[in-house]
């Protein structure tokens, strides 16, 4: 009996020394992930958020849910972020004003750089340029002498003040010294509408939003601000080819988390997420939203987190732009 009960005993602190060592050595992740998305249900980001969210659940066999926070162009929820513990249990999917809010509003409470370690960029959608059919331009440099031409008759549709569309046209009006008014609206659907009705026979947007107009000849697309054509508008030129350069703009979607979250955690993380966003489903989906997968390593979003905020943060300094 004695015998019976020094092998259970060692046993038993075996297991425990198993157990002890598994809590130490973290086994990640161990409980729900939550899923930041700084903007409310339903548009590109959100999408995009849930549909990760679900295969990484599906893979690392943890709940990751979407928690919507918007406000103040995305500075709430992407503040909640920044202050959260760096242990992996809270992701941040981010656009494009991630960067460029730093520049535009006068106080942000977040530093892009130090206050996150980036995991991915996910995706991109260049924006385009397009006008009502009425506009006798066919070409960008048409519109470009049209403009010139009339100073103060022409407005452009931009669909959020701050965004890569809006900045995307300020940064057109001082390359070319345009007077061109600039008209902000709440949305892209509200901005691609009122350029179909002909109040403002210009506009900037991101691709998705004005695609279906654009192919059905309701308007006319004049360039895609990016290195190369869209699939889905193979015969709207590049700005590039149009004779502008350096004017590319993209609406992005990546996903970040806290500084100093561990970096096993982030690589982990990263390869997880680059192998979902190649399946053909979620390529699929993407594709169906107007985005291309970019899907790149920590190091690489980084750099192109610093290369929007320096591009943008120029056009908004130039432009005199700024929001309390």
């Amino acid at each position: 009996m004695r015998a019976i009960l020094r092998l259970a005993a060692g046993a038993a602190a075996l297991l425990c020394a198993g157990v002890s060592l598994a809590q130490a050595q973290g086994t990640y992740p161990s409980r729900n992930v939550r899923v930041i998305v700084p903007f409310g249900a339903g548009g590109p980001t959100d999408v995009i958020a849930r549909l990760i969210s679900q295969k990484l659940t599906e893979s690392l066999g943890q709940q990751f849910y979407v928690e919507n926070l918007p406000g103040a162009g995305g500075n709430t929820g992407t503040a909640t972020a920044a202050k959260a513990p760096a242990d992996g249990y809270t992701l941040l999917v981010v656009s494009t004003g991630f960067m460029v809010n730093p520049s535009l509003y006068a106080k942000v409470p977040y530093d892009p750089v130090k206050d996150f370690a980036p995991l991915t960029l996910v995706a991109e959608s260049p924006n385009v340029l397009f006008v009502h059919p009425s506009v006798p331009a066919k070409s960008v440099k048409e519109l470009i002498d049209l403009v010139k031409t009339n100073p103060g008759k022409y407005s452009y549709a931009q669909p959020a003040t701050g965004s890569t569309p809006h900045l995307s046209g300020e940064l057109f009006k001082l390359t070319y010294g345009l007077d061109l008014t600039m008209v902000p609206f709440a949305s892209a659907a509200l901005a691609v509408n009122s350029t179909l009705a002909g109040h403002t026979p210009v506009a900037f947007t991101a691709l998705p939003p004005a695609l279906a107009n654009i192919k059905e000849g309701k308007l006319r697309g004049l360039a895609v601000l990016a290195d190369k054509r869209s699939a889905g508008l193979p015969d709207v030129p590049t700005f590039a080819e149009a004779g502008v350069r350096d004017q590319e703009a993209y609406t992005l979607t990546g996903i970040v988390v806290p500084a100093s979250t561990p970096k096993d955690i982030v690589e982990r993380l990263n390869r997880e997420i680059v192998r979902i966003g190649a399946l053909p489903e979620i390529k699929a989906r993407l594709d169906t939203l107007g985005f291309n997968p970019v899907l790149n390593a920590p190091d690489e979003f980084g750099a192109r987190i610093k290369v929007e905020m320096a591009k943008w943060g120029k056009v908004v300094r130039d432009a005199k732009l700024k929001i309390e």
